[in-house]
C-alpha cells in the first residue's frame, strides 16, 4: 500500500530503471549481431529495443516531473507530464519506422544476403523470453499502480515480441534462399511500430484532452443518496487514471440554512469519493432548487 503518490511516482522511476538496463541489454545484442551478419531486419530489430530504452529515459524524466505536488502554477498537480512523455515514446517510434522503411528500401534497390547463423536464432529467441518477462512484469505493476506510462511502454514492449518472432520468420526464409523476405520482414516490423505508436497516442490523449472519465449517471446515482440533493446536473470528470477530478451541479431546497446546504455538499463529496475508486478532488456547486414546468 502506497502512503503518496510520491511513493507511486518513486516505483514507477524503479520500475523504469530496471526495464531500461534490459532492454539496452536486448538492443546491443540485436544490434550488434545485426550489423555483424548483415541481417538488416534483426538489425532494426533492434534499434526499435534501443528506441525502447530511450523512451525508458524520457519516461524516468517524465515521471520525475510528474511526481511533483501541486503547486501556484500547476493546482491539480504535474501528473499530465507522465502522459505527456508517453507521446514522446510515440513520435521516437514513428521516427524508428521511417528509419527502416527507407532501410528496406534501400535493401531491395541494392540486394544483398545476410548470413544467418545458429547464434542468429539464439540471440532473438533469449531476446524474446526477456521482452515476454518485460511485458508481463510492466503490464502488472502498471495496472496495480494505475500508470498510463508503464501500461503504454507494456503494450509497446509487447509489439516487440511480434516482431522478433516475425524476424524469426524472416531468418528460416532467408536461410531457406530467399534474402529479399529480410527487407519485407523489416517493413512489417515498421508497421507493427506505428502501430503500438498510435494506440499509445490514443491512450495518453484521453488525459491531455481531458476527455470525461466517469460515467455522469454514476455520479448523479450517488448524489442522489444524500438526503436533500433535488437535482444534480453539469458533470464534468477528467485526471488521469487514479486520480481523478470532478465538479457538479447540485440543486437543494432554496429556503435551506446556508450551513445546512453546504453540509450536504460535504456529504456528496465524500459519498463520491467513498464509491468511486481514484477520485482526488470532488467540488459540488450548490444552487435553489427550481421546479420545472
Amino acid at each position: 500500500m502506497m502512503d503518496s503518490p510520491t511513493d507511486k511516482y518513486r516505483l514507477i522511476r524503479s520500475i523504469l530503471v530496471k526495464i531500461l538496463v534490459l532492454n539496452l541489454i536486448v538492443s546491443f545484442a540485436k544490434i550488434g549481431y545485426g550489423g555483424f551478419t548483415n541481417t538488416l531486419s534483426m538489425e532494426s530489430d533492434g534499434y526499435h529495443s534501443l528506441f525502447d530504452g530511450i523512451s525508458n529515459i524520457i519516461g524516468i524524466l517524465g515521471i520525475q516531473i510528474a511526481s511533483k505536488p501541486p503547486d501556484r502554477s500547476h493546482p491539480y498537480g504535474h501528473q499530465k507530464y507522465e502522459s505527456l512523455a508517453s507521446v514522446f515514446i510515440a513520435v521516437l517510434l514513428f521516427i524508428v519506422a521511417v528509419q527502416i522503411i527507407s532501410k528496406s528500401v534501400d535493401r531491395f534497390i541494392s540486394p544483398s544476403t545476410p548470413e544467418i547463423t545458429f547464434l542468429s536464432f539464439v540471440v532473438m529467441i533469449l531476446t524474446i523470453a526477456v521482452n515476454l518477462f518485460v511485458t508481463i512484469y510492466e503490464k502488472r505493476e502498471g495496472e496495480k499502480l494505475k500508470s498510463d506510462i508503464l501500461i503504454a511502454d507494456s503494450m509497446h514492449t509487447r509489439s516487440d515480441i511480434y516482431v522478433s518472432l516475425s524476424v524469426i520468420a524472416g531468418l528460416l526464409a532467408v536461410k531457406g534462399g530467399f534474402p529479399l523476405i529480410d527487407p519485407v520482414i523489416a517493413v512489417i516490423i515498421s508497421l507493427f511500430i506505428i502501430r503500438a505508436a498510435i494506440n499509445i497516442i490514443k491512450s495518453s490523449s484521453k488525459t491531455l484532452c481531458d476527455e470525461s472519465r466517469i460515467d455522469e449517471d454514476i455520479i448523479c446515482d450517488i448524489a442522489f443518496e444524500v438526503d436533500g440533493v433535488m437535482e444534480c446536473h453539469r458533470i464534468r470528470t477528467r485526471g488521469t487514471k487514479g486520480e481523478y477530478y470532478i465538479d457538479l451541479h447540485i440543486e437543494v431546497d432554496p429556503k435551506m440554512p446556508v450551513d445546512q446546504a453546504h453540509g450536504i455538499s460535504h456529504q456528496v463529496s465524500d459519498k463520491i469519493k467513498q464509491y468511486i475508486k481514484g477520485v482526488k478532488d470532488v467540488v459540488v456547486h450548490m444552487e435553489p432548487y427550481e421546479k420545472q414546468d
